[in-house]
């Protein structure tokens, strides 16, 4: 807690944000200190000409941690109104030293975006920044200039996910302003070639990794990376393993001790290698369809992959 002085001063113990558990440096201050004037002091002190680069978040005095918002570009008048949250008073501030001023950064959109290849296992992080005003049209043009595509004429899609499961495929006119990427995963991929010219009887469906959670009367719980899977009229289950075998490179040893499923609204009815697919989700309608998320081929197996995004992935 801050400890202030009889003059209205304080020490203000400074962090960068990427180690927000370490002091990088600490300078008195009054409490009356305007926003400019705490900048101005953070960038002398960082040798740096431009105090409108410094970028400054508050603390939660509860949890210990930075805010999840940083602090605007004079968005409150003076230093006390940086260092309260709600009736407490902490002497912690976190900072971050831009690459161009803030007032021209709160006018741009900053989407981090998790690219997954289409032929190897990878996944790549890229921040994209663009105005506000543009949409997911831009932002998937933007990427296709830093990642690696299996051919030139290769389309992206964008994935609202959360918690393992895949709940919007964003429309290439959807504003980039009205994208929320601090709750919620945005996944960029490939659009398979086979997914591009569905028949009629063809059918997109969603396919998750799960397990039964023993200590939860054994509650489904997801895990892994979602993905969509296209599945034809009459094919039966055995069809579709090898596909999602092939798909997923799981070695037959592994992939023999796995379990297939078709889950609505959690509850796991178990397939036949002879069972036809398909009749599963012939009452569903689009996959981008409200709720569509909360029926999908499972596949119930341990969960020994490395976890390589959120944990709201």
């Amino acid at each position: 807690m801050a400890q202030i002085k009889v003059d209205g001063s304080l020490i203000v113990h400074f962090r960068s944000l990427d180690k927000p558990k370490e002091d990088d440096f600490c300078l008195e201050l009054s409490r009356l200190y305007t926003y400019d004037d705490v900048v101005d002091r953070v960038a002398h002190k960082l040798g740096l000409d431009d105090p409108s680069k410094i970028r400054l978040t508050g603390q939660n005095c509860f949890s210990q941690k930075p805010k999840p918002r940083p602090i605007k570009y004079r968005g409150v008048d003076y230093l006390s109104e940086m260092l309260v949250h709600y009736n407490k008073t902490s002497d912690i501030l976190y900072y971050e030293v831009l690459d161009i001023p803030l007032p021209e950064l709160q006018g741009l959109k900053t989407l981090k975006v998790f690219f997954r290849h289409s032929t190897k296992d990878e996944v790549s992080v890229h921040n994209i920044r663009l105005p506000k005003q543009s949409a997911v049209a831009d932002v998937i043009n933007d990427l296709k200039t830093k990642v690696e595509l299996s051919n030139a004429d290769a389309e992206i899609r964008l994935l609202d996910v959360f918690y393992y499961k895949i709940y919007k495929i964003f429309p290439l006119d959807e504003k980039v302003e009205n994208i929320n990427d601090f709750y919620w995963t945005l996944r960029a991929e490939e659009i398979p070639e086979e997914e591009k010219n569905l028949g009629p009887n063809d059918r997109l469906i969603h396919v998750y990794h799960f397990k039964k959670d023993a200590s939860r009367n054994d509650m489904v719980k997801n895990f892994g990376e979602p993905f969509f899977l296209l599945i034809h009229e009459g094919e039966i289950l055995a069809e579709v393993k090898q596909r999602i075998q092939k798909k997923l490179q799981v070695s037959d040893d592994e992939f023999a001790k796995w379990k297939f499923a078709f889950l609505s609204q959690g509850e796991p009815d178990y397939l036949q290698d002879t069972d036809i697919v398909s009749s599963r989700f012939q009452s569903l309608g689009d996959v981008c369809a409200y709720g569509a998320w909360e029926q999908y081929l499972g596949l119930e197996h341990s969960d020994n992959a490395p976890e390589r995004y959120p944990r709201n992935f």
